[in-house]
């Protein structure tokens, strides 16, 4: 028998982006199939009639969906479709214990709970769905795409591929047996001080304070999740951040092997300055190598963007949302 979790949802606005008079809001929750009860932020266009498409929005890894995710949910409904943002298991207003846990399994599922939940709302043709996945859950959204044939258009918005940069380190500078066998020794030794204090031991959201000499990407992270620009109280990068053995099975679970094989329309974005954009360029190529449906296959760069500035736009309103509506549009019909 599935059973739904009762979660304690927050009933005032309380997301880091003005709320629209275009859109009807609603908390709405569903359970994936691990029996998490995930809860979201559903916006649902004004004055729209009949069925309509759908999109499911997640991301980034360590934030809530009253921060990036919902921005761009509300912001797609406003373009005319109905539109979710979830927080993944184990985290936000979402059930699943113990909490600050990630996994590749469990979090591509939420997607496809996600994916659930939209074909069977009245209000959504089920033939008509994709999804959004931001930083961390951009990855997760071209594995989710990999395994869910129900999607038709992905879009993956400054990505990282979370199972790369916790097996290489960032931007690979960790990419040896050696120093794998290292950061896992370490997470065992972690899993045993953690059973003997009956807790687990968080790693820390984004450094704080932040230190003169800090990389430009942690200055970045800072900007957006320590500042009123995106600070929220659930979110795990604005304060303490994952368990230290939260992404532990992340080490040796590759993502994106058979991102090649994914027969949806996919949408790379990433900011020309972001760190992380090797991620994206990366995963486009890989995607689009000896696949057989490279055609409906797209990276976008963006000029002078930095990694955060497609969380909120930044200063410039650096979010294509008019491609991201044309691309949806085009592959939702």
């Amino acid at each position: 028998m599935m059973k739904t979790e009762e979660l304690n949802l927050v009933t005032e606005w309380d997301k880091t982006f003005p709320k629209s008079e275009k859109v009807d809001h609603s908390k709405v929750t569903f359970v994936n199939r691990y029996g998490i009860t995930l809860a979201a932020d559903m916006y649902v266009p004004k004055n729209e009639t009949g069925k309509l498409p759908a999109i499911a929005v997640s991301g980034p890894f360590g934030a809530v969906k009253e921060q990036c995710s919902g921005l761009y949910a509300q912001t797609m409904a406003e373009r005319g479709f109905l539109t979710i943002a979830f927080d993944p298991s184990f985290t936000g207003e979402s059930g699943g214990v113990p909490r600050y846990m990630a996994s590749p399994d469990i979090n591509t599922e939420d997607f496809m709970a996600a994916v659930d939940f939209l074909s069977l709302n009245d209000k959504v043709d089920p033939d008509r769905i994709g999804i959004i996945g931001i930083c961390g859950w951009g990855g997760m959204a071209l594995n989710t795409a990999a395994l869910d044939t129900r999607i038709k258009a992905t879009v993956a918005s400054t990505m990282y591929d979370m199972t790369r940069v916790n097996a290489n380190g960032y931007f690979d500078s960790e990419d040896s047996e050696e120093a794998r066998f290292e950061k896992k020794k370490a997470m065992c030794a972690q899993r045993l001080e953690d059973l003997k204090n009956g807790e687990y031991k968080l790693g820390g959201g984004v450094v704080d304070p932040l230190p003169e000499d800090a990389p430009f990407f942690v200055k970045d992270y800072y900007d957006y999740y320590k500042t009123d620009r995106g600070y929220h109280p659930r979110s795990l990068n604005s304060n303490g951040g994952w368990n230290v053995i939260g992404c532990e099975s992340f080490m040796n679970q590759p993502i994106l092997k058979y991102s090649n094989e994914i027969r949806n329309a996919v949408l790379i974005i990433h900011g020309e300055k972001a760190h992380s954009c090797y991620f994206g360029k990366d995963a486009y190529t890989n995607m689009v190598k000896d696949s057989k449906y490279a055609d409906n296959k797209e990276l976008m760069i963006i000029p002078e963007a930095t990694h955060t500035d497609l969380y909120d736009g930044g200063d410039k309103d650096y979010i294509p949302f008019d491609k991201l509506e044309s691309f949806f549009h085009e592959y939702l019909k």
